[in-house]
């Protein structure tokens, strides 16, 4: 049951790492590319209108958001919640690129760097037992 428990904690850590850090890329996005005044509540528009080199700079937030979520996870607890997060942050990108147009590069530079980014969050993330630990050989007080 701890198990069970870490697993779920480190589910919920990664998940609010990965909600701030959307929040701080939509802020940024906000800043540099902001709604128009005359906007008319059609966000596929404004989207179709967004700037390459901010959609680069967005391919390049949601990488590293997604490899800080999987570490955080796989730091905490293991393995199976690095997986977890990197499930649901999947069906988040996969929602999120399918309801909206984006630039054809753009949907192809996500998908191919969100599953790298995953992968790399979740193989640093994961914890290395210590040669003293892995022996058996630890001084018990």
């Amino acid at each position: 049951m701890k198990s069970v428990g870490r697993t779920l904690l480190a589910v919920v850590a990664g998940m609010a790492l990965a909600f701030a850090l959307v929040v701080a890329v939509e802020w940024f996005s906000s800043v540099v590319h902001p709604l128009p005044a005359d906007f008319n509540g059609n966000m596929g528009e404004h989207v179709r209108r967004y700037p390459h080199w901010i959609l680069g700079v967005v391919v390049l937030a949601w990488g590293a958001t997604s490899t800080a979520a999987t570490w955080v996870a796989s730091r905490v607890g293991g393995r199976l919640a690095g997986i977890i997060v990197a499930l649901l942050l999947a069906w988040a990108l996969i929602f999120n690129l399918t309801m909206l147009p984006y630039a054809t590069w753009f949907k192809i530079a996500m998908f191919s760097a969100f599953p790298i980014a995953c992968l790399l969050g979740i193989w640093y993330g994961r914890r290395v037992p210590s040669p003293a630990a892995a022996d058996g050989r630890l001084a018990r007080h």
